[in-house]
């Protein structure tokens, strides 16, 4: 074994963290009898050889060993180098993708092609592990052919021949997952593959045998679904429930359930299903062994499979925009007696709601229930789904208070480095606007450090949150004007403008007077923001603010002249500061400026012409606010608009802006470009900002606010506010 690989110039090749010199002892340790040792070399594989899916030039160098260790019986966990080739050649590389290359990346597309080359070329193999005595190694090369080798009949037909002899109950459930993924990848045979998969969904075969059937259906041939697909799943739920989660290689045997052996083998009589079902490719990553294995020796007796939660999740997955069928499944696994299967419930619900927009009263109650749950796990993962809905929590609104209520210790989470944060369940009950969170944010302000969050809670609570006003004062008169200023300071200056509360301009203007170098821009704009939110009552600051209006600093003076606008009104006082803004280096500085001059409407029609230039901005965000502010100063929206909808086609993420700026002009009468567009966006299930595999914390709150602002500016709304 390893023939050559001393021959191999190893030390002119690097991996993600260097040269490859180490890469020999990573491959030797994967043959070690030593279980740790081949952990930490599968470990290295990963995470320098094929960092983050990367191919390096070592990693080409290390597939026809990698290809030596897995046909060689006597090396364990052979199932996991199994996984590490078909991750290495299952990259996928269109005509589409190969354009999206700079030159800079042309020779890692090009390693890419070679690792699939080469590791097609060698997946014969994978055939013979079929029939390995390990069943970790039988558990992985069912996905290793779907996704690897060019002749993709001989492999669906190799998959329905095994099933009935195959004894493991996980290695049977990767058989039906690389059928699947054979109708993914390959249409002409969608439609075989889907006969079989229909097949095997049907009555006689065992639960779990159907639900993953189901799951790949949803995934390759959503149309061949049952249409009492829920029930049908809830159902097989149920008979998985009673079931104790069994080791991989432990399960009886197919033929020992009731006759399913036989059921399984009548599939190859089933006729195929005529024509092809729409296919769309979806690349799924390919699981660690270990990560798929280790959640069944956690197995409890009376609990349901541990595999259930991954073919769920790939059902819903498939399920996609039929939101109505996913939330009754939802609700469903909410109310599972197994704690795993809500766990997973939970966050798929919170993927579900991300995405798409739906009617979820329901399904949030009943995450709601899991707050009132004895462990501690269940019950913080589900404050962390409500803290993200903002508005759309409304249903669990008690269940939230009364966890307030009962468990003060998760009133602040602390942090190892940073600032401490309100707990997820507080910051649930404060962003629904709810007064029972108030002796929580009170002990919060109360405690040796400020949450860093505070002034974002009390915002949502707005006057409801006077009575912390004293509290607020105290604190913010004691912080130190010292390097950690803004950090203590900052959440304190943000809390007294949410409030409004202008019974600390002393306060407020202490800080003002002695701000300290370190971070000092920050700390002043804080204050600044405060004084503003006073209005007229901030009267005292007068001096300061118009000393602020000569300072050099752009952000000191655009903040100081929007405070003293919001304190005094006048604008030929502000106007020359703000004018000066539009020249300064920093777009958000002249962003603020833009803003600002919009706030001074017709008093500000001198800067039309400028504004107007800035619609030809590089910036988006700052067209579309000189858009908007052109019409605040002008009156006039015939120039606003189209540019306004112009930024609207261009990013989803300017539309709640837009959605503002177009609401306030009352531009979407009917029958106009701007009403067709915001009924267009009524009319979509997907949410503006969902992006596949990255989202936010306010990515809910921002779209409910898009919906709330497009029923508003269109004509014959109530005007009803955003429901978050």
């Amino acid at each position: 074994m390893f023939a050559g690989i001393d021959e191999v110039d190893w030390a002119s090749m690097e991996h993600a963290y260097g040269p490859a010199g180490d890469v020999p002892a990573m491959l030797r340790g994967l043959a070690s009898a030593d279980a740790a040792e081949r952990e930490a070399a599968l470990d290295g594989m990963y995470g320098a050889v094929h960092h983050q899916g990367d191919v390096y030039a070592c990693t080409l160098a290390s597939i026809p060993f990698l290809f030596e260790l897995v046909v060689d019986p006597g090396i364990q966990d052979r199932g996991s180098i199994v996984e590490l080739l078909t991750s290495i050649g299952g990259i996928d590389l269109d005509e589409d993708d190969e354009e999206e290359f700079d030159a800079d990346e042309i020779e890692g597309a090009a390693n890419y092609a070679m690792a699939a080359t080469a590791v097609t070329a060698g997946a014969g193999v994978f055939f013979e592990l079929m029939t390995d005595e390990d069943p970790g190694v039988r558990l992985c090369a069912p996905l290793a052919l779907a996704a690897l080798h060019d002749h993709p009949d001989r492999v669906l037909a190799l998959l329905r021949e095994r099933l009935p002899v195959e004894p493991d109950e996980e290695v049977r459930l990767a058989l039906v997952e690389a059928a699947g993924r054979v109708a993914l990848r390959h249409r002409l045979l969608a439609g075989e593959a889907a006969a079989w998969l229909t097949r095997l969904a049907g009555e006689g075969f065992p639960p779990g045998l159907r639900l993953a059937a189901l799951a790949q259906l949803a995934r390759c041939a959503p149309d061949a679904l049952p249409g009492d697909v829920v029930r049908v799943v809830t159902g097989l739920l149920r008979q998985l429930r009673p079931a104790p989660a069994r080791r991989s290689g432990a399960a009886p045997a197919l033929d020992a359930q009731a006759g399913a052996a036989e059921a399984v083998a009548a599939v190859d009589g089933y006729p195929d299903a005529a024509g092809e079902p729409p296919v769309e490719e979806r690349v799924v990553p390919v699981a660690r062994l270990g990560q798929l294995r280790a959640p069944s020796e956690e197995g409890d007796a009376g609990t349901t499979a541990p595999w259930t939660a991954d073919l769920l999740r790939t059902l819903h997955v498939g399920l996609d925009d039929r939101v109505a069928e996913r939330t009754a499944l939802l609700t469903d696994q909410l109310r599972s007696p197994d704690r795993r299967q809500r766990i997973d419930a939970l966050r798929m619900s919170s993927a579900l709601i991300r995405v798409w927009r739906g009617s979820y009263e329901e399904l949030v109650r009943l995450v709601g229930e899991q707050l009132a749950t004895p462990d501690p796990g269940l019950a913080e993962a589900a404050s962390h789904v409500l803290d993200d809905l903002f508005g759309l929590a409304a249903p669990a609104a008690d269940a939230l208070a009364a966890r307030v209520a009962a468990d003060p210790g998760a009133w602040v989470q602390g942090w190892p480095s940073g600032p401490p944060a309100l707990g997820g369940a507080v910051k649930a009950l404060a962003r629904l606007g709810d007064v029972r969170v108030l002796p929580a944010l009170a002990a919060a302000l109360e405690g040796p450090e400020v949450p860093h969050d505070v002034g974002f809670a009390i915002d949502f609570l707005g006057a409801a949150a006077a009575p912390l006003a004293g509290v607020l004062r105290s604190r913010l008169g004691e912080v130190p004007l010292d390097a950690r200023a803004h950090d203590r300071a900052g959440p304190l200056l943000a809390s007294v403008a949410a409030l409004r509360a202008d019974e600390a301009l002393p306060e407020v203007l202490r800080v003002l007077r002695g701000v300290p170098e370190y971070r000092g821009e920050w700390v002043r704009t804080a204050a600044l923001r405060a004084l503003g939110s006073f209005g007229p009552a901030a009267h005292g600051a007068v001096p300061e603010l118009r000393a602020l209006l000569r300072s050099p600093g752009a952000t000191s003076a655009i903040e100081a002249a929007k405070a003293l606008w919001a304190v005094e009104g006048d604008a030929g006082a502000v106007l020359p500061v703000l004018i000066e803004g539009l020249r300064a280096e920093r777009v958000h500085e002249v962003r603020s400026a833009v803003n600002a001059l919009g706030g001074l409407g017709a008093g500000a029609a001198v800067v039309a012409p400028r504004l107007r230039a800035l619609l030809g901005h590089g910036e988006q965000w700052l067209r579309v606010d000189a858009a908007i502010a052109l019409w605040e100063v002008s009156g006039r929206a015939d120039e606003s608009v189209p540019a306004l909808l112009a930024e609207w086609e261009m990013s989803r993420h300017v539309r709640v802006r837009v959605a503002e700026g177009l609401a306030r002009m009352g531009a979407a009468g009917a029958g106009s470009d701007a009403a067709h567009v915001l009924r267009a966006e009524l009319t979509s299930v997907r949410r503006h900002n969902a992006m596949d595999g990255v989202f936010g914390s306010h990515d809910t709150y921002e779209d409910e606010k898009l919906l709330a602002l497009c029923r508003r500016a269109l004509p014959g709304n109530t005007g009803k506010g955003p429901r978050t």
